[in-house]
């Protein structure tokens, strides 16, 4: 059958199933229904494979006759792909279901459908995707998880790590986390896993190995105890940076209790219900950097230092170590460990307990501090990377359980993000 512009029909119709080791034989549209099926065949050399390893194996049966894969739509109808799905004797798997080129092992939908979905999951919610590609939102998540996992199948993440990052992400309410695993060099996730502590951190360096881990040489991450203890039993060879932002927020932390401190001691002298008044709302003004601060804020900070200035002293010791940061990036690392030294030196004697506790903090943690300055290595990929799944939890509305997470994650940071079938990625 010819159009007149010479096309044939078969051509049409091999351009709508989209697989080359396919061969189309008929079609029709079921009224009832309202889909299109293409009746399809196997090329020659595609037939008779184990539908899990792809070998070629003997015929045993004809299965259970005739199956149907559902496809991408045509002209606003679900289009169904249908052939004869017999069963091969593999010598690894058995009696097992032949392969078809055109779908994944005991998958009900082709591969360019899964594709599709993937694509539109990393873009839109799942229940936008589940409603726009008319199937059930737990399919959705079902065919993440398929095609993750055969992307994964030939790709070893964890292959040349050197510089990573560890840390940790509630994704539920009741103390709910998975711990995530970045590199720094690539920018990609390149593992996570629901829990956080010891255990699951194990886990990691269990699939890395012990001898990949030894080569790693950095790891960032916050002050967590469990953290260090694992990076110093599995990985000694890599020196351990502290997340600048967690030093800075033990600081902010230490101010805040200060304030509450002041706060406390103006409202039971009760001389002035005003003074513990501005003090208790002086927490915008404390926390924000000078930079940042609005004239309104700048007054209240003068007002603090004439009638509070303990407080006062407290704040300028949490500029003070958020200085030191700077100072490394300006003037470089010797300057800004010297800074460092003269802060500790202040903290010890400054006479106010939350910041001769931080100062004894920083010195526990002096070695991770030093080396995220000489290094100039910090969390900031890691949390970057939190927020953005974050976001993928927000737009698919929650998820029932941490593996459709991480599934969905992995396609979007991990490096394999799905494009939308027969295009070329931009």
């Amino acid at each position: 059958m010819r159009r007149e512009n010479g096309v044939r029909f078969t051509t049409v119709l091999n351009a709508l199933v989209g697989c080359e080791q396919a061969v189309p034989e008929d079609v029709w549209v079921e009224e009832e229904s309202q889909v299109i099926v293409v009746a399809v065949r196997p090329k020659s050399r595609a037939r008779r494979r184990c539908g899990i390893c792809r070998a070629r194996c003997p015929r045993f049966d004809g299965g259970a006759g005739r199956r149907r894969w559902r496809h991408l739509d045509a002209a606003g109808l679900k289009l169904y792909l249908e052939a004869d799905a017999p069963r091969v004797t593999c010598r690894r798997h058995g009696v097992v279901v032949a392969a078809v080129p055109w779908a994944r092992h005991d998958a009900g939908h082709t591969r360019d459908f899964d594709q599709q979905v993937a694509w539109m999951a990393t873009e839109c919610s799942k229940s936008a995707t589940a409603q726009v590609i008319r199937t059930a939102w737990r399919t959705v998540g079902a065919i993440l998880t398929r095609h993750q996992a055969e992307a994964d199948a030939g790709i070893d993440r964890l292959a040349g790590l050197r510089r990573i990052g560890i840390d940790e992400i509630s994704y539920r309410k009741g103390q709910k986390y998975m711990t995530v695993v970045v590199d720094h060099t690539t920018r990609r996730v390149v593992w996570m896993a629901d829990g956080h502590g010891k255990d699951p951190l194990r886990s990691f360096f269990d699939a890395l190995g012990d001898e990949r881990s030894l080569r790693l040489t950095h790891i960032s991450a916050d002050g967590a105890e469990w953290i260090a203890d694992v990076v110093a039993e599995r990985a000694p060879n890599a020196v351990r940076a502290m997340d600048p932002f967690h030093v800075v927020a033990w600081a902010t932390d230490a101010l805040d209790a200060e304030r509450r401190a002041a706060w406390n001691r103006a409202r039971h002298q009760a001389t002035d219900p005003e003074l513990a008044r501005r003090l208790k709302h002086s927490r915008h003004a404390l926390w924000k950097n000078p930079e940042d601060l609005t004239d309104r804020q700048q007054a209240k900070l003068a007002w603090i230092a004439a009638n509070d200035p303990r407080l006062h002293r407290a704040y300028l010791l949490k500029e003070g170590l958020r200085t030191i940061y700077r100072i490394a990036a300006d003037e470089g690392a010797e300057a800004a460990v010297q800074a460092l030294d003269r802060w500790l030196s202040w903290a010890v004697r400054c006479r106010i307990p939350a910041f001769v506790e931080l100062a004894r903090k920083v010195r526990r943690h002096y070695d991770a501090i030093l080396h995220a300055i000489v290094e100039k290595l910090s969390n900031g990929l890691i949390e970057s990377t939190n927020t953005k799944t974050r976001l993928i939890i927000r737009r698919g509305f929650g998820f029932h359980t941490a593996e459709a997470i991480i599934a969905l994650v992995m396609l979007c940071l991990g490096g394999n993000r799905p494009t939308l079938p027969r295009r070329q990625p931009a």
